[in-house]
């Protein structure tokens, strides 16, 4: 039912980020199919939901006729994922000026780390690296500790899956004008520094310093960031807005004067160890019952534990319970064309023969390939 029912997508098994992209795609209703090594070692895990929603076929990409499958495939394909080091699709190949000849309508998702070009493209690295010369790592943390990684949102999922998932969909939008396929060239480098422009913006206006936690949205301003309460536990506020601010003293019981001039920055450091008391007199259930729902801009802090249970998240659904698991629902939402979690997570190889019939392999062709050991 999800809006991209009818689509079908080759998805190179990969770490991460392609991963993450096959899995919005599955779940916004394309068919999804995993190309998975046949040397894979161990079968994967039900429980691994980043692999939620396809199907996988096992192939031996050494062999000339696994390779051929491959092509076979992706040749009725609109789509296919791949995540590996510039040249290595080339070298095996299937790289995009194969595929795309022998189907000209395909959209090639390319999914680095850092690009398919520039000094640093053979080298490998991961997610922290990436934001890291992107700009955004030096810009997180405390200013006398060293940079806080944001687990791996930003380079992985936002700077690298979201982008290459926004990439795919704007091409296939293009193909239904034009008639035609093409590359994209989604690395976690660009996406990351993309995510970067609003800040970019602020200090090219005097608004922003490259100082780590001496910012308004960096934990710098006392009144945007994260306290400690009398349980241990941790409670949010971002209350930026004048009238978000005033209704922090009020909800705080703060009447000290030198609280109304808000925006001096001198002042920040003491007025944080100010609140840091106020907020470590009442537990964070207490002050979820003075302030949530409030216009503060309030939250309990949750771990992944928590917050499916929240009582927000569970009126939305935006947690699920499916096969035993609970996950992350679908998202976005759609009016009339809802997605759905359409599988667990398969073992590798799992469906071979299953995506070879359904992809248009006879009884004949698949024992020729399974004589060969190409699957």
């Amino acid at each position: 039912m999800g809006p991209l029912t009818g689509i079908r997508v080759v998805e190179m098994a990969g770490i991460g980020p392609g991963p993450f992209t096959a899995m919005m795609l599955s779940d916004m209703g394309a068919e999804v199919i995993r190309i998975d090594r046949t040397s894979q070692k161990g079968m994967g895990h039900r429980a691994n939901v980043l692999n939620r929603g396809r199907k996988s076929i096992a192939l031996d990409l050494k062999n000339s006729k696994g390779v051929e499958t491959a092509l076979r495939l992706i040749g009725q394909a609109d789509v296919v994922i791949e995540g590996f080091r510039p040249g290595v699709m080339e070298r095996l190949g299937l790289g995009p000026d194969v595929c795309l000849e022998k189907n000209p309508r395909l959209v090639y998702g390319r999914m680095t780390g850092w690009g398919q070009s520039g000094p640093l493209s053979q080298a490998a690295g991961h997610d922290i690296n990436y934001i890291s010369i992107g700009g955004a790592l030096g810009a997180m943390g405390y200013a006398d500790r060293p940079p806080a990684p944001p687990l791996n949102l930003v380079g992985d999922f936002g700077g690298g899956a979201m982008y290459l998932v926004a990439g795919i969909l704007a091409a296939l939008v293009e193909r239904s004008q034009s008639g035609k396929g093409q590359v994209v060239d989604a690395a976690m480098i660009d996406g990351t520094a993309n995510l970067l422009t609003p800040f970019y913006g602020l200090m090219a206006m005097g608004m922003w310093t490259t100082d780590r936690f001496s910012n308004r949205l960096d934990g710098g301003a006392f009144y945007y960031g994260s306290y400690e309460c009398s349980d241990g536990k941790y409670i949010s506020i971002g209350s930026l807005e004048p009238q978000f601010y005033a209704l922090l003293l009020e909800k705080t019981g703060i009447e000290d004067p030198s609280f109304q001039n808000q925006l001096d920055e001198d002042s920040w450091p003491n007025k944080r160890e100010v609140l840091k008391e106020v907020f470590k007199q009442k537990t964070r259930q207490q002050w979820c019952e003075i302030m949530e729902g409030t216009d503060v801009c309030f939250a309990p802090v949750l771990n992944l534990a928590e917050a499916p249970d929240h009582p927000h998240n569970k009126a939305r659904r935006t947690f699920v319970e499916f096969e035993g698991i609970t996950q992350p629902a679908p998202a976005p939402r759609f009016s009339r064309t809802q997605g759905e979690i359409q599988r667990s997570a398969a073992m590798a190889g799992e469906h071979t023969e299953e995506v070879l019939r359904d992809w248009g392999y006879n009884a004949e062709e698949i024992e020729e390939l399974k004589a060969a050991n190409a699957v």
